[in-house]
């Protein structure tokens, strides 16, 4: 079975990239455009891993992982916080609530693949 990836960012040239390249290299895919709709996808989607932005509408990415980290059912979710917020403390606060890695904005998709594929593993 293919690993589910739940797709969070709010700018359409990223999510357009990430979905194209995460299909490409054989995930299934599922995508959310603000914090509350990412959080209603986590609980029906089920997603083995979620590329989370942190700059959204509705719900900030620290306030989504936060409550992805609450929520008992998705215990196990692997998050991968993907921003262009790269100050130390953010990327502290990022960690602290609960993602797994915390990768700055531009990114080599090349890492990002190998990364996701290593967490999976």
């Amino acid at each position: 079975m293919s690993h589910r990836i739940l797709i969070v960012d709010d700018e359409p040239n990223i999510v357009i990239s990430l979905e194209y390249l995460m299909k490409k290299e054989g995930f299934q895919v599922a995508v959310a455009t603000d914090g509350e709709v990412a959080l209603q996808l986590a609980s029906t989607f089920l997603p083995d891993l979620i590329l989370l932005d942190v700059m959204m509408p509705k719900k900030s990415g620290f306030e989504v992982c936060q409550a992805l980290r609450a929520n008992q059912a998705l215990v196990g979710v692997k998050i991968i916080m993907l921003t262009a917020k790269g100050r130390e403390s953010e990327v502290a606060k990022g960690l602290a609530l609960g993602a797994d890695v915390y990768i700055t904005k531009p990114f080599s998709t090349k890492d990002l693949v190998l990364q996701i594929k290593s967490m999976l593993a």
